[in-house]
């Protein structure tokens, strides 16, 4: 990019800018500019000249070779010869047409400065020409003229006469002041034009035009050029002025119109108007292939024969576009045609390869100058350090300038500027500023260049503070910024989005003077489409293409796109598309393409139509894009219309358009149709053999989308089928669908002929999915295979792949797998996120091993992890699940200590642990908590509310959350109706159930069908079998599926109405519907033949069972037997009992429930009340342990609560009400204490789990320190609850009472496993003796005796759980802990005595929970 600033100052094209701005020229050169903008930097046309100028000092040869000593007389002609051929970049001679005699005389003689200025001698006209002393003439005009001021005239300097001056003077003199100030040479122009004595010839027009042409005046040299004679102007040197003119500008067609004119007009070309011609061709735009040979062959068919300075105008134009392949093709020409290259020629190879990259080719180049007979100079020098700076090789740089320096040459502007540019490249900035200070500080003057470059590399840094400085330090040093200079800034502040700024550098540019170039123009235009203001946009554009600058079609299209936005531009759009036509060339189908990827489809799809009237051939791809821009529309009438176009003027188009017609249904969503479309061509004869790519990937997108995997399959068979080749995206879309449909697999499979073929698939996304997939289905190995391959391919994994690991460990419960990866994680990168962590404590929870979850969570706190509030959330939730309250209100609070505050979804998960748990005080607090904290209640919560108030039977409490409900404008849904339902059930209002089941059916919503069992069996309660039929009928009628259970529940309401009749016919209803009895339908049916007096027909329901099942229980023969003993008949029910026997089955507590009942205790005990000493209280009480001792406790407590009815047990024996949780069990037998504990504990259980009734602080046992026939009931009692491990204590205060926390007996009662199943059950099998053992006044199990001695015999009384635990170990451990346990307390008595301290609690006989008699302690004192 740098080497476009390099041709724009120097002798030739391809020279470096003049090293000496201090010298004073004898001929200025001129600086061509430089352009910047936000991707490429290239020549352009010239500005005007410098305010400060400066000279290319190089030219003299003892100054380009100073280790070489020549004689300066010797090569003066030579290089005046050359500097004449040789133009400002091959043109600034060369654009006056001539080449000037007068500057190859150099006389030295001084200017007599005593001759009189007013009497001048004069001179007849031969001696005037033949006088040398023509150049202090004109350089003693310039300065005076040059010295008028603003307000002068050249009249008041030339009127005076002050030297006698020829025509070939006066050219001069107007060429060395237009040099300084175009405006005055004009002056001059036009005074000379207004003498008499004045004849205008030639080489005055030539030379005038050439310094408006420098001045970048083109008018008014177009102006000048066509008022002249015809008899001047028709000359080439006017003509060959003119092209140069134009040629400055790149103006080409202007140039070649210029050349037609000159021929028409019988003025035959020269060498220096082909070169003009080249010139102008190079730099009007990019290079068409061949296109030097062909302007060489140009010029060979005009009979001219190319010279150096056409090879060279040719090869310097490639050097600066950078194409090599033409510039070695006229090289190679130029050595074809035996014409010597020179020194210029060489620099020019050197400078192109640099320019294209090869610095090693441009080395070798620079190193075979020798063997060709030349020395290289500074130009060569500069040429090839820009070659190895343009690829930041710094070392290089270094080496070329230190063998630069020792060739005699110091760094000059054009090597700082390379350095600065390279440096710039390079986004050292600093570095580049820097050596920007050490230019000047060793007295080199910046010029324009190293201004460009610097506000170039600033801008691209989007340092345009720094950038601004820099312009205005450039005016301070009086330096006039260039079209470049413009250019770079505006592009800076174009790309840092500072488009104000940018749009005011523009305007300052063109008050100064200077015309933007097709560059700058396009910059401006891409600004203002930037900010979207259209107005500003379109008056540029106009007046760019008004000066001839047709933009790039890339900014046509952003053109497009922008004003197609807005319907008002249309007219607009329409001249765009003509200039397109016009300027671009482009055909119907060029500009549809481009109208497509700028959005203006409808305009696309116009002149699409066009270019398929005219034959023109169609893009696909574009096709493609205004068919879907119609289908996404809705427009299928119009995308249908185009393709039928094509079809009718398209030969073999039928099946492209079909293909096409798939591809716009599958863009508007339309999958059905574009599948009828698609298997239409394949069942037709129109059968496609080779469909396109994008039809099939259309499908296979659009099936996916539609998750249709079959379908995408099928049509991917198809495909291959075939023989289309797959897409990269299709193998990515048939990846993720396989893994979708659970083929993994297969999936993998399609990845490996993918990586086969050379297709790189998105490895990280597709590997997380087949990692997910393997997960899913437990092929763990699989998932670990894929991710083995990804670790062996890249150096560090994608998180998203170990995440999905990890997650597929979590789901399959594989922490030791999931905990390996992490650290493999921790070891190899990339470092674990939270997702990663919450994977690791979801592998423990799927394992169900939640009492690590603590561990693990201080082995991430352990490593600087820090827990979030999802990971807290996530072990919340787990043990929520698992119901463990005590911890979840652990991890709650915590989790708010820490400054989370929860969620409504934390809300919802606490409120629904604690309403399943029954925790009614804990609930109402949450949800007080949660109004707190601003969230409102919804219909999820206040359902869990009503569930929670229905199973506790509080039905006020859950009408006045359904009347909050209707208050806060919540909408009820299906679950609020079930359990309103349900709770009217339970109240026993079916009526009100039955209403607002009807209300919930008008609004769309389905009752469950556990809620219209619910219903029935309320009705079948209140014997209501009108509407418990109507509701039963309506299920039935509405095709529900009525299980078993509704069946039962119709018999029994049927068995207790009386109406076994009916019971019948239910039953026969039911075989019906296909639901074979079972069991306990037919034990329904013979109790209800048993209720209504019918023990005979229950009997032959038996007798059907055994014919139909050898395998009976009890259950039907206690139906049978009970029949016949309600019935009274006594020796049929013992006759039946015996039958039993013999069939092989032994009586259980259902055949003895039926016989007490027929035994009518009942009346029994009532004969039992009146006599004397209790008769009824002592039988009660040897029945109970009678039945107790034999494992009949069922029937037990069927006793004990008979005796309760009938006053024979007081009725607050035990009680569970509101604060009052006791028990009186004083006066009652062993057994029947032992079923009135259970029974009372029971019910406490059912209190803790329901949250009510509410505990005291403490509940008390009274056991009374009385004996029942040699039976301690404390004694009992204490044993019974001490094996449990409960928390029940002696009173410290009084005898016969037992004591426990009740926050501690709550928690017994809902964790300890011995409380798991409280129900008082008979046993199915007789114990063969008494199962209970009188010890010591204890009333305890059998087995538990041995197990009971040895505990009281070796360490005395002990805590409950204690006891518990040592007697539920074996002999042997039991023997160890016993032993074990002795031997500690001997060593803390020992220490005791050592210290000198022993402390014996003598009011506690428990203290720190050591229940160890006082005599024990004193006992083992002793022994110590």
């Amino acid at each position: 990019m740098l080497y476009y600033y390099m041709a724009c100052t120097g002798m030739l094209g391809f020279t470096t800018p003049p090293l000496n701005p201090t010298r004073k020229p004898k001929a200025h050169r001129k600086c061509t500019s430089v352009s910047v903008s936000c991707c490429s930097t290239s020549t352009s046309t010239n500005e005007q000249e410098a305010a400060k100028k400066f000279s290319y000092s190089r030219a003299s040869p003892s100054v380009r070779w100073p280790h070489l000593k020549f004689n300066e007389t010797l090569y003066e002609s030579r290089q005046n010869f050359q500097s004449s051929e040789t133009t400002d970049e091959i043109e600034v001679d060369s654009e006056e047409g001539f080449v000037d005699v007068g500057e190859i005389d150099e006389a030295h003689e001084v200017f007599d400065k005593s001759l009189s200025r007013t009497k001048v001698k004069k001179m007849n006209k031969l001696a005037l020409k033949r006088a040398k002393d023509w150049r202090k003439r004109v350089q003693f005009l310039t300065d005076r003229i040059l010295e008028l001021k603003s307000d002068g005239f050249v009249a008041d300097v030339l009127d005076k006469k002050l030297v006698q001056m020829t025509p070939t003077d006066y050219c001069f003199l107007v060429k060395w002041v237009g040099q300084s100030s175009w405006q005055r040479g004009l002056e001059i122009y036009e005074w000379l034009n207004l003498r008499h004595w004045y004849a205008p010839n030639a080489r005055m027009l030539a030379t005038i035009l050439a310094v408006l042409g420098k001045a970048n005046q083109e008018a008014l040299a177009v102006e000048i050029f066509n008022r002249a004679e015809a008899t001047v102007g028709n000359t080439v040197q006017v003509y060959n002025a003119m092209m140069g003119v134009y040629a400055r500008n790149g103006r080409f067609p202007k140039v070649q119109e210029l050349l037609d004119l000159m021929r028409g007009r019988g003025c035959e070309p020269d060498l220096v108007s082909f070169n003009t011609l080249i010139n102008a061709r190079l730099k009007s735009g990019p290079m068409s292939p061949n296109l030097g040979i062909e302007l060489l062959s140009e010029v060979r068919r005009s009979g001219i024969r190319p010279d150096i300075i056409t090879y060279n105008t040719l090869i310097s134009g490639c050097s600066r576009q950078s194409n090599l392949e033409e510039a070695v093709k006229v090289f190679d020409d130029m050595e074809a045609h035996k014409c010597e290259p020179d020194l210029w020629t060489y620099n020019a190879m050197v400078s192109v390869y640099g320019r294209c990259g090869l610095s090693g080719e441009a080395e070798r180049l620079f190193n075979e100058l020798g063997s060709k007979g030349f020395y290289p100079d500074a130009v060569t020098y500069n040429s090839l350090l820009y070659a190895f700076a343009r690829q930041g090789n710094v070392d290089k740089v270094k080496e070329i300038c230190q063998e630069m320096v020792e060739m005699g040459f110091a760094k000059d502007e054009m090597t700082y500027n390379t350095i600065i540019y390279m440096h710039g490249k390079r986004g050292q900035y600093d570095l580049a500023l820097q050596i920007y200070r050490d230019m000047k500080s060793l007295g080199r003057s910046p010029d324009a260049v190293t201004y460009t470059v610097l506000i170039d590399a600033l801008g691209k840094a989007n340092k345009m503070i720094e950038a601004a400085n820099v312009m205005s330090e450039m005016f301070n040093n009086g330096i006039k910024p260039t079209l470049r200079t413009y250019s770079a800034l505006i592009c800076g502040y174009a790309r840092s989005g500072q488009r104000v700024e940018a749009e005011e550098i523009f305007d300052c540019m063109l008050r100064s003077g200077i015309k933007p170039d097709k560059l700058a123009f396009s910059i401006m235009l891409d600004v203002h489409l930037r900010s979207n203001d259209t107005r500003k946009a379109m008056l540029l554009y106009q007046e760019m293409v008004s000066r001839g600058f047709a933009p790039e079609l890339g900014l046509y299209e952003t053109l497009l796109h922008v004003f197609g936005r807005e319907k008002k531009n249309e007219r607009f759009i329409e001249k765009l598309v003509e200039d397109l036509e016009e300027m671009h060339g482009l055909g119907p189908e060029g500009i549809s393409s481009l109208l497509t990827k700028a959005e203006c489809y409808d305009l696309a799809g116009k002149m699409l139509r066009l270019a398929v009237k005219q034959g023109y051939g169609i893009d696909q791809d574009n096709l493609f894009s205004i068919l879907s821009s119609y289908s996404l529309s809705g427009r299928i009438s119009e995308a249908v219309e185009l393709l039928n176009t094509i079809k009718d003027h398209t030969d073999g188009s039928q099946r492209f358009v079909s293909e096409a017609l798939v591809v716009i249904h599958c863009k508007a969503g339309q999958l059905d149709a574009a599948l009828d479309e698609y298997y239409k061509n394949i069942n037709n004869l129109v059968h496609i053999h080779n469909g396109s790519c994008a039809m099939y990937e259309s499908l296979i997108k659009s099936c996916g989308e539609n998750e249709r995997f079959s379908e995408a399959s099928q049509i991917f068979s198809d495909m291959k089928f075939h023989g289309v080749e797959p897409s990269v995206d299709t193998y990515h879309i048939m990846a993720l669908t396989y893994c979708r449909m659970d083929l993994p697999e297969t999936a993998h499979h399609l990845v490996d002929q993918a990586d086969a073929k050379g297709l790189l698939l998105h490895h990280v996304s597709i590997c997380t999915v087949l990692v997910e997939a393997y997960g899913k289905l437990k092929q763990l190995e699989r998932a670990e295979s894929v991710v083995g391959s990804l670790r062996q391919r890249y150096k560090m994994l994608d998180r998203k792949v170990w995440s999905a690991l990890l997650q597929a460990y979590a789901e399959n419960g594989c922490y030791e797998k999931s905990r390996a990866a992490f650290n493999t994680m921790m070891r190899e990168g990339p470092s674990p996120t939270v997702d990663t962590m919450n994977s690791l404590l979801q592998a423990l929870i799927v394992d169900g091993r939640l009492n690590e979850l603590y561990v693990v969570i201080q082995d991430l706190q352990d490593m600087g992890f820090k827990i979030s509030k999802s990971s807290i959330i996530l072990m919340l939730e787990a043990f929520a699940k698992s119901g463990d309250i005590f911890e979840v209100k652990k991890i709650y609070n915590g989790m708010k200590a820490a400054g989370y505050l929860p969620t409504m979804h934390l809300y919802r998960v606490m409120i629904g642990l604690l309403t399943r748990g029954k925790q009614v005080r804990d609930v109402e607090a949450m949800v007080c908590e949660m109004e707190e904290a601003g969230f409102a209640l919804d219909i999820c919560i206040c359902n869990m509310l009503l569930t929670m108030y229905v199973k506790i039977e509080d039905y006020k409490k859950t009408v006045q959350v359904y009347q909050k409900i209707q208050e806060s404008g919540l909408k009820p849904d299906e679950e609020t109706y079930n359990t309103l339902i349900l709770m009217y059930c339970r109240d026993c209002r079916p009526e009100e159930a039955f209403s607002l089941m009807n209300e919930m059916r008008k609004l769309g919503l389905k009752p469950h069908m556990d809620t219209y069992k619910s219903l029935i069996a309320a009705f079948c309660k209140q014997l209501m079998l009108e509407q418990a039929e109507e509701l039963f009928d309506y299920l039935l009628s509405e095709g529900q599926k009525v299980d078993r259970s509704f069946y039962h529940l119709m018999m029994k309401m049927y068995r207790s109405s009386g109406y076994h009749s009916k019971a019948e016919k239910m039953l026969v209803t039911m075989k019906e519907s296909g639901i074979e009895p079972t069991i306990a339908t037919m034990h329904l049916l013979m109790t209800s033949y048993g209720s209504s007096g019918h023990p005979v027909e229950a009997e032959k329901v038996l007798n059907n069972l055994k014919s139909m099942s050898s395998n009976l229980s009890t259950l039907p023969y206690s139906s049978v037997i009970d029949a016949y003993l309600k019935n009274g008949d006594l020796d049929v029910g013992i006759e039946k009992l015996m039958e039993m026997k013999e069939e092989g089955l032994a009586p259980d507590h259902r055949i003895w429930t039926c016989f007490i009942r027929a035994a009518k205790i009942d009346c029994y005990l009532k004969e039992l009340e009146p006599m004397e000493d209790n008769a009824a209280f002592n039988f009660v009480n040897a029945l109970e342990d009678m039945l107790w001792a034999f494992e009949q406790r069922a029937t037990a407590m069927l006793i004990f609560q008979l005796a309760i009815k009938r006053n024979i047990y007081h009725h607050n024996i035990f009680r569970v009400a509101d604060k009052d949780w006791g028990a009186d069990f004083r006066k009652l037998s062993a057994g029947a204490a032992l079923v009135g504990l259970t029974l009372w504990l029971d019910h406490m259980q059912d209190a803790s789990l329901e949250g009510f009734p509410e505990s005291p602080k403490s509940v008390v046992l009274i056991t009374g320190t009385a004996e029942y026939n040699m039976v301690s009931l404390n004694s009992t009692l204490k044993a019974y609850l001490w094996e449990m491990g409960s928390p029940f204590l002696p009173c410290k205060t009084r005898s016969g009472l037992l004591v426990a926390k009740a926050h501690s007996l709550r928690l017994w009662l809902k964790d300890s496993p011995f409380c798991l199943d409280l129900e008082l059950k008979n046993s199915p099998i007789l114990p063969e003796t008494n199962s209970m053992q009188l010890v010591e006044g204890c009333y305890i199990r059998r087995g538990l005796v041995p197990a009971f001695k040895d505990i009281r015999e070796r360490l005395g009384q002990v805590t409950p759980r204690k006891f518990a635990r040592l007697a539920l170990l074996s002999d042997e451990k039991r023997d160890k802990v016993i032993q074990a346990d002795i031997e500690g307390r001997r060593e803390k008595l020992a220490k005791l005595g050592e210290v000198g301290v022993m402390r014996i609690n003598k009011t506690s006989k428990f203290n720190k929970r050591k229940f160890i008699r006082r005599a024990v302690f004193q006992k083992q004192r002793v022994e110590s």
